[in-house]
């Protein structure tokens, strides 16, 4: 078991025991995301702590676009419950890079790869996304090399 996964187990132990429903729920939905993970394609896998990582990342971008369509539908308390949850899912991922880091990684790539234009926007993530490696969405990741690429 990755060490990750461990961590996650433990912290559920520990939630339960305290009664804390809103994290022991959290780390339960996780973990059964990982477990999908883990026997999803052709054969069972152990995942990575990179991968359990990616996991963790994709439930707390979930967590992040539902509270923005709670908010839009007029559901505060829903929106509420959704980043409870994504502060719960925070505490497990890396610190997230700022705009400002990202625009300097960014003008880095472009200014590597000699890309001039929008057409070269791909050659320019393939650079940045591996320096990057959750510590930002790919969203955020794309408007900065736009801005970068000055588009």
């Amino acid at each position: 078991m990755t060490d990750l996964k461990a961590t996650l187990r433990s912290d559920l132990t520990d939630a339960i025991k305290a009664r804390d429903q809103l994290r022991s729920g959290t780390i339960r939905m996780t973990l059964a995301a990982i477990g999908n993970a883990e026997v999803a394609g052709k054969e069972a896998k152990e995942l990575t702590d990179d991968e359990v990582l990616q996991v963790i990342t994709k439930e707390a971008k979930k967590r992040r676009e539902s509270a923005e369509a709670y908010d839009g539908a007029g559901r505060p308390e829903l929106a509420e419950t959704e980043r409870a949850e994504l502060a719960v899912l925070e505490t497990y991922l890396p610190k997230q890079l700022t705009d400002e880091q990202l625009d300097a990684l960014a003008a880095e790539a472009v200014a590597e790869t000699g890309a001039s234009g929008m057409a070269q926007m791909g050659q320019v993530m393939k650079v940045v996304q591996p320096k990057v490696q959750g510590q930002a969405e790919g969203g955020r990741v794309a408007a900065a090399v736009k801005r970068a690429l000055g588009a």
